[in-house]
């Protein structure tokens, strides 16, 4: 495909519901949107294919879903550090961070992910410590043998302990999301987790007008699901 055609496909999946949305909610924005969600976006990336030439050229539209669509259908092979740290500039509205950084984004799946992880959860800016922990929570669902081992998960429950309480708030459910995560990795990080989920609390959602209940990581980290999984261990 070309740009043209993504911009046919876009056209032909247009929500005036999702449009009329993206304008109350993103009245500041310099891009514009079609108002599809993030589950169609994601069927349309398949439709599309892997392409990283495309995915350049998407991500440097003045259309949000088009820019949605270019993290998604990204080659992890050949994104570059340059890439990731231009585009991390502008990534601060909608589910950017959301697409760019967990959720199986390509993006988390370059071979230097930790190195980025490391680096950015460190930085001066909240975007970046967002995206950080978002791939770190990638990092915890690996199951590869080159997946960073407890210790490495372990620092970052004591990180996330450490620095929740002076963190940004926006900040807040990219950290309880990648505690989640290394919570389900074994017993051993889970009873960590655990601790550190207990005292932090659920976290509260903001989504615009709708009401969402609060991350309870605690409640995750306790399910029949993970007792019986441990169990086994």
């Amino acid at each position: 495909m070309k740009q043209a055609d993504v911009l046919k496909l876009l056209q032909a999946h247009q929500n005036e519901r999702g449009i009329k949305n993206w304008i109350e909610m993103e009245q500041d924005s310099e891009y514009k949107s079609f108002g599809i969600g993030l589950t169609v976006l994601r069927k349309l990336a398949k439709e599309v294919g892997k392409n990283h030439e495309l995915a350049l050229q998407l991500w440097n539209s003045d259309c949000y879903d088009m820019k949605v669509l270019g993290v998604l259908i990204d080659e992890p092979k050949k994104i570059t550090r340059e890439q990731m740290e231009a585009q991390v500039k502008d990534l601060d509205y909608g589910m950017m961070v959301h697409v760019f950084s967990a959720c199986g984004a390509p993006v988390a799946k370059v071979n230097f992910i930790d190195e980025v992880a490391d680096e950015w959860v460190k930085s001066d800016d909240s975007v970046k410590r967002r995206c950080a922990y978002g791939f770190i929570y990638e990092l915890s669902k690996s199951t590869k043998k080159s997946a960073p081992d407890d210790d490495y998960f372990m620092k970052y429950i004591r990180h996330i302990d450490e620095t929740y309480d002076n963190e940004d708030q926006s900040v807040h459910l990219s950290m309880g999301g990648a505690l989640m995560g290394i919570g389900k990795r074994n017993l051993k990080l889970n009873q960590a987790a655990l601790k550190v989920a207990q005292r932090i609390g659920a976290i509260p959602v903001e989504s615009g007008k709708t009401q969402c209940e609060p991350m309870d990581i605690s409640k995750h980290l306790t399910s029949n699901y993970l007792k019986k999984k441990f169990a086994k261990t």
